[in-house]
């Protein structure tokens, strides 16, 4: 007999309406570094407004400055440990270019630029996403500092990622993505961390 109703639910994971309001006209260059940084961290503080985490984070086309895709962390409202900002932005992305890898030939060079410094699990699907930049604000101890568990990564993670031919640019913007952090900590936002025995 066939099952009427579905086993499992679907995984469904989509950016929040209020997104595409926040965002500038799709044909927009965001010309440097700062200025991607502004909008991960616009995007992190606004999610913050809205009962979301307190990080941001967009994939842009480095040739051009154009925005390809904007990610926030959805883990709260989604359900789902794994909807921090860079996962949900380089998912987004691949799904808009059609493949799972962002350094596919025929793809241009990618730049994921995020709010905070990636936890063990975004550090992890950094090279397997394809981009050829990471660019991060607020540091580890920053999101430490607050109560967030970020997780096991290697000491010399920046160097690991290098010689993957991914270039580390670090903590521009930091004061203004760390002031995210504390007043979303201040503010008594949720600290969603795995449960960890001892």
């Amino acid at each position: 007999m066939p099952r009427t109703t579905p086993r499992f639910p679907k995984l469904q994971i989509g950016l929040p309406d209020w997104v595409e309001g926040q965002l500038p006209a799709a044909d927009h260059r965001f010309e440097t570094v700062d200025e991607r940084m502004e909008l991960a961290i616009a995007l992190s503080r606004f999610n913050v407004s809205v009962g979301g985490g307190p990080f941001g984070a967009a994939v842009f086309n480095l040739d051009t400055g154009r925005l390809v895709a904007p990610g926030v962390n959805l883990v709260v409202p989604a359900g789902w440990s794994g909807a921090h900002a860079e996962m949900v932005a380089i998912a987004v992305a691949q799904q808009a270019a059609g493949t799972h890898d962002l350094g596919a030939g025929g793809q241009p060079r990618h730049e994921l630029v995020t709010s905070c410094e990636p936890c063990s699990m975004c550090f992890g699907a950094t090279p397997w996403s394809g981009v050829k930049r990471l660019v991060y604000a607020a540091c580890e101890e920053d999101a430490r500092a607050i109560g967030f568990d970020e997780g096991p990564k290697p000491k010399n993670w920046i160097a690991e990622l290098e010689s993957r031919g991914i270039e580390v640019v670090a903590s521009p913007l930091r004061p203004q993505a760390v002031r995210v952090l504390q007043d979303y900590a201040s503010g008594g936002g949720p600290i969603y961390n795995g449960r960890v025995e001892a």
